[in-house]
């Protein structure tokens, strides 16, 4: 897997998930079958101030979040432009979650700590994106991992 750096920022620009909530900050690498994106957890996020106050832990449901954007959304988008979709009709989609399948938790992500991403595709079809994901350190070690879906869909304008 490479990666086109031009269609990378294409891919964070059209994402519709924008700071405080957006948890991708690079794809590294892309292809038709997987992505691999990377995030640094800033020591302040919004949510360490109460969770949990003196050992701040990123929230598990935020976990899952990033592994969303990363192999749902972004990759999901990556997959529409290479089917042609143009990119005003993607910027006008907004990606449903639907499943989460599977999901363990091996450790905890604290402040300042940065997690690679990894989604590879179970299947794409009618616009519904099936990507088994985990993150892990950048030393390798799991930190989450499972089987994630979701549909995009056009907002009512």
């Amino acid at each position: 897997m490479g990666v086109d750096h031009t269609l990378c920022d294409e891919i964070l620009n059209i994402m519709p998930q924008r700071h405080p909530f957006r948890f991708l900050d690079e794809i590294v690498e892309l292809s038709e079958d997987a992505v691999v994106g990377t995030y640094r957890f800033r020591e302040d996020e919004y949510f360490y101030r109460g969770h949990f106050p003196g050992y701040p832990v990123t929230p598990g449901v935020i976990l899952i979040e990033a592994m969303a954007q990363t192999g749902i959304v972004a990759f999901g988008i990556s997959l529409l432009i290479a089917q042609g979709v143009a990119t005003d009709t993607i910027k006008k989609m907004a990606t449903l979650f639907a499943t989460a399948d599977n999901v363990e938790f091996a450790s905890v992500v604290r402040p300042g700590e940065e997690v690679v991403i990894r989604g590879e595709k179970v299947y794409f079809r009618r616009g519904s994106l099936k990507t088994k994901v985990s993150m892990e350190y950048k030393n390798g070690e799991a930190v989450c991992s499972g089987i994630l879906s979701g549909k995009g869909v056009v907002l009512d304008e």
